[in-house]
């Protein structure tokens, strides 16, 4: 397999399906604006069901038609939770063959995101893709090109700049956009993540040093479950709850929780089609293989707003928000009179689509989409990157590249073990 585009099209050949190979239009569009199913429902296949992948079984609009899974184990188990009556599969290529799967619901380890989120959205699939949406900025540039060439609907699965309280803020996130908005707190702005839900998994989510081979499980495919990582002897803690602790998989607490935080601040600040232009890391060592912890990361932008990941908890009552004209802290108290007033009498923001499927039927864009969800993911990758480096970075946000940096931009373009690219 050469790359992504010849090695989909030698499967489809070998399985005789290569006619639903690159010009696959879903079934709702051929029926016209509005149209589903037969049954009223958008038809689903989800690829990982170890964890997130059977926390979404079921949801809203959809009908699963089939699962996949390299660990036996965990493919029996989505069978059943699902009621036995759809199909399983060991390759995902298969499940994206499918010319009656709309939406593929990509649930991996973040090493593997990138590939198959192209892979479906050549074969004229929508895509629904856990977070961090890639695990390097490259990987991440191929999926926002293939997404929009193809002309699919993609989701990413945080939700905070949409729906639901926010990090111990008393509130969703659309009060705090008016407020930034319409400058209440003046420019350039200071946030401040400290010492709520997540950052204190940094630990938890730390790799172990210097693993000893172990015996492969007769349920799982090692070799594929590794995919496009380089190859290392299996040991329980680098698959299925504790991949998350090694580079070559994810990024640790950062890389798992980092996106629910940053991409609402990117949001709120407006920066949605840009990026920092510097990282400041201040961390331990790290490990070549092992993740470890970290005690703060620093973006700033080109007009001086920062965003500051405090993930010892040092600066336990610092504003979440400050600038020039006030603060906003945690419980929404802010320092500036009437603030609950002051957001009422506001405009809201500009509205956005916050169920899937009615992206996926009106083709109009989700809420966080791949072009938005690349950019809060690169926040989380440049901070990877320096913490893998142990030093500061100089980015730039248009060509996605750091500066004077090559050992830095190698791990943004980071090689694919054969026969894996995209």
């Amino acid at each position: 397999m050469k790359n992504i585009k010849t090695g989909r099209r030698d499967f489809l050949r070998k399985t005789g399906a290569a006619t639903v190979a690159f010009t696959i239009v879903p079934r709702f569009v051929l029926g016209g604006r509005g149209y589903t199913a037969p049954s009223d429902q958008l038809t689903k296949g989800i690829i990982g069901v170890g964890g997130m992948g059977r926390g979404h079984i079921n949801y809203e609009g959809t009908r699963l038609l089939a699962v996949c899974d390299v660990d036996k184990n965990h493919m029996a188990q989505a069978i059943a939770q699902a009621g036995g009556n759809i199909a399983g599969y060991h390759d995902f290529r298969e499940l994206i063959a499918r010319d009656d799967i709309d939406i593929v619901h990509i649930a991996t380890p973040p090493h593997w995101h990138g590939i198959m989120t192209v892979m479906a959205a050549e074969a004229g699939k929508d895509i629904w893709c856990e977070k961090p949406m890639t695990r390097t900025i490259g990987e991440g540039k191929k999926v926002v090109e293939a997404v929009q060439e193809y002309g699919r609907m993609f989701r990413l699965n945080t939700w905070f700049r949409f729906k639901d309280l926010f990090y111990g803020m008393g509130t969703e996130v659309k009060p705090i956009k008016k407020l930034v908005e319409n400058d209440v707190f003046g420019w350039p702005l200071k946030v401040t993540v400290s010492g709520i839900t997540g950052y204190d998994w940094k630990f938890f989510w730390s790799g172990e040093h210097n693993l000893k081979p172990e015996p492969v499980p007769p349920e799982l495919d090692y070799d594929l479950w590794l995919g496009p990582a380089p190859y290392k002897p299996y040991n329980a803690e680098r698959v299925h709850n504790k991949f998350r602790g090694y580079w070559d998989y994810d990024g640790g607490g950062l890389g798992d929780m980092g996106q629910h935080y940053l991409d609402p601040v990117q949001y709120f600040l407006g920066k949605d089609e840009t990026g920092p232009v510097s990282v400041e890391i201040d961390a331990p060592q790290q490990h070549y293989d092992a993740v470890g912890s970290w005690r703060r990361i620093t973006y700033t932008y080109e007009d001086g707003c920062q965003i500051i990941l405090d993930g010892e908890n040092r600066d336990k009552d610092a504003a979440y928000i400050e600038g020039p004209k006030g603060k906003l802290y945690r419980g929404f108290r802010s320092d500036i009179k009437d603030i609950e007033k002051i957001v009422a009498s506001l405009p809201d923001p500009e509205p956005q689509i916050t169920t899937f499927t009615e992206s996926v039927i009106t083709r109009k864009k989700f809420a966080l989409n791949e072009s938005n969800g690349h950019r809060s993911c690169s926040m989380v990758n440049l901070g990877v990157i320096a913490l893998r480096l142990g030093r500061n970075l100089k980015f730039d946000p248009v060509n996605q590249r750091c500066i004077d940096d090559e050992g830095a931009n190698r791990l943004i373009d980071q090689p694919m073990r054969d026969p894996w690219r995209i």
